[in-house]
């Protein structure tokens, strides 16, 4: 029985009663908190009145946006002005019963607020505080503004990939933000990791993610590269191979996959071509490797490709949509999606592409509305009813009667 089939209705969560305050926005600070509410935290999402501007990106049915949906599912929401005195009053009472605080301001802003982990250490030594930015919290990049395709550029991480494009000299537009979601995941585990150190502590302690340094680690070889004299290949390792009706990517990266590769195709004589017999022999006549498999591929379609391709366990994919991606049966199988509803209806969100045997791993199944948790959160605050209806908006006062 695999995992994933396991009967986890008696199973609970890893992080069940964990409280976060969530002061991000936009996608790597709610990123990382929505994979804490997933694993079982509960999340405080801290907002403006006027809501996060991630809620006006759509698709947006009735005024609830997906893409809102899918960086927020399972967290509670509080409105509070951060500018009001009292609100940092508020917030500073929630810390005292708070294991994590997660923001992705720039650097100063927590400070100015007085909601800086220096501040806050002193109500809860026990702590964690994870502030996210661009380039770190200090140095002489430190207060410059940053967004993810910023930080695509800063990091070489645009160059490094054009120079797998050949023929082309200007670097590719930025439509995929992988440094926000990178950088989430890496918040989440330095997170997950100060939980444990605590355990030992009994203290807590401030956490400093870079979105610079975390797009660094995606260009592992170039990062070496960089370092000493290597020789460039005449051609891209990895690149689509076109068939009768497409395109097909395949993977020769190791011996046996070219051996495999060579009988798929019809060549074994290559096994001892010397262009071909060593992983570095290929490297420098890659060009000619590639041209011979496109004289296979281009007499058969993509699927006719993969049928044999993967017949031989050589490992490879038709290019497919997001679309195509998540109607695989096996995203059904791993139960990769869950349904969540707002006021706009239901849609689905991806889950932790992790499952554990010994814990549930999955998104909640109703999105809250803004500010909907306010007045519980005040209420637990110590703030008695007259004083939420002074400190709130209207349409909470009206909430109270």
């Amino acid at each position: 029985m695999t995992i994933a089939a396991n009967d986890e209705a008696n199973l609970t969560k890893s992080f069940a009663g964990l409280r976060v305050l969530d002061f991000s926005t936009t996608i790597a600070g709610p990123h990382c908190t929505r994979m804490l509410a997933d694993m079982g935290a509960e999340v405080i999402k801290i907002e403006q009145v006027e809501g996060e501007t991630m809620r006006t990106r759509p698709p947006v049915r009735n005024g609830c946006s997906t893409a809102f949906g899918q960086l927020n599912v399972g967290k509670k929401s509080l409105v509070l002005d951060l500018k009001s005195a009292d609100a940092i009053e508020i917030v500073r009472r929630l810390v005292a019963s708070a294991d994590v605080l997660v923001e992705n301001f720039r650097p100063g802003v927590m400070r100015r607020l007085k909601l800086d982990y220096g501040s806050l250490r002193e109500l809860n030594p026990k702590l964690i505080y994870c502030s996210i930015s661009g380039y770190g919290q200090t140095g002489p990049s430190a207060e410059l503004p940053a967004y993810a395709p910023v930080i695509h550029a800063s990091s070489g991480y645009e160059m490094a990939h054009l120079a797998y494009q050949p023929g082309r000299s200007r670097p590719d537009y930025c439509g995929i933000y992988h440094a926000d979601v990178l950088t989430g995941v890496y918040a989440f585990g330095a997170i997950s990791a100060a939980l444990y150190q605590r355990h030992g502590t009994q203290k807590g302690q401030h956490i400093d993610v870079s979105m610079l340094e975390s797009m660094l680690s995606l260009t592992l070889n170039e990062v070496q590269w960089s370092q000493f004299p290597v020789k460039q290949t005449q051609r891209p390792l990895f690149g689509p191979v076109e068939t009768a009706n497409g395109y097909v990517m395949l993977a020769v990266a190791s011996e046996k996959t070219f051996q495999s590769l060579t009988k798929v195709i019809g060549h074994p004589e290559w096994i001892s071509d010397p262009r071909f017999a060593r992983y570095s022999d290929r490297r420098d006549h890659w060009g000619d490797l590639m041209n011979g498999v496109e004289a296979w591929s281009r007499a058969l379609t993509t699927e006719k490709c993969l049928t044999e391709l993967n017949g031989h366990g050589v490992p490879c994919s038709a290019y497919r949509t997001v679309a195509e991606a998540l109607n695989d049966p096996q995203i059904a199988h791993r139960g990769a999606l869950s349904e969540v509803r707002d006021g706009g209806g239901t849609f689905k969100v991806l889950n932790l592409p992790f499952r554990m045997s010994g814990a549930t791993v999955s998104a909640a199944e109703r999105m809250s509305t803004l500010g909907e948790h306010t007045v519980a959160l005040l209420k637990e605050a110590g703030l008695s009813l007259d004083e939420i209806a002074a400190f709130s908006d209207k349409p909470l006062a009206a909430e109270l009667r």
